[in-house]
């Protein structure tokens, strides 16, 4: 039950970053150079990643690329808040941005909780053996 839960939560996080995704690329990420073609990745490997986190369960994979999603996306919104991003310098303002954080976030925590009760799982069939 708790590992549909939390597959059921990666995938919204999945989805939910790639929407936001496209919602700035339209408002505003088209017109630049590098991160609207990134922006672009989002929106189409969030779906794809999300797909696999539900049919792909025998396999560690879509859990590890869930958290490498999250991870990556939130760097590169760290790093425009900080030093800027290819000429983009955000200021967490905007609805799109504590969204995009907080899908993210769950990308990463939620893929991490799948890929703990993976690693408990393999470990009592061993045990077993």
């Amino acid at each position: 039950m708790i590992g549909w839960a939390a597959r059921a939560l990666v995938a919204f996080g999945l989805l939910g970053s790639a929407w936001v995704h496209l919602v700035v690329w339209r408002d505003w990420a088209r017109y630049t150079d590098v991160v609207g073609p990134l922006f672009l990745v989002n929106v189409v490997a969030g779906p794809v990643i999300a797909l696999g986190v539900l049919a792909w369960r025998r396999h560690w994979l879509p859990e590890v690329a869930s958290i490498g999603f999250g991870l990556a996306t939130l760097g590169a919104y760290v790093m425009s808040l900080t030093v800027g991003f290819f000429d983009v310098k955000e200021q967490f303002r905007t609805d799109e941005e504590t969204w995009g954080v907080v899908t993210e976030a769950a990308c990463v925590a939620f893929g991490a909780v799948l890929l703990l009760l993976r690693y408990r799982a393999e470990r009592r069939e061993v045990v077993r053996v």
